[in-house]
């Protein structure tokens, strides 16, 4: 299995119902994207202020194999929510790994 795992730094005008419309989209993927075992997304809210760094937004996806990752990163729903999550993000962080 593969992890992978999307913080997103919104912009400071960015509303919380265009957030939860990413996580909504987001959780589409499930089901319609071959590959994904599991999902999560939400809105960052942590108690730990002094370490948020201003990331908002976090979405989790484990994939059945790091070739399915691969292959999510061009799928329509993915870029789909990109192009209309693009102009409203000024901060990505993205991690991959294995899992056993």
């Amino acid at each position: 299995m593969f992890e992978h795992i999307v913080l997103l730094k919104f912009k400071p005008d960015v509303s919380n119902t265009e957030k939860e419309d990413a996580v909504k989209r987001a959780h589409d993927f499930k089901g319609n994207i071959p590959g994904i075992i599991d999902l999560s997304a939400g809105i960052n809210m942590t108690e730990e202020k002094e370490h948020m760094q201003g990331y908002t937004l976090g979405i989790r996806v484990t994939f059945d194999s790091q070739q399915a990752c691969r292959d999510y990163i061009p799928h329509p729903l993915h870029q789909a929510l990109l192009q209309s999550i693009g102009p409203f993000v000024e901060g990505i962080v993205v991690m991959d790994y294995p899992i056993a």
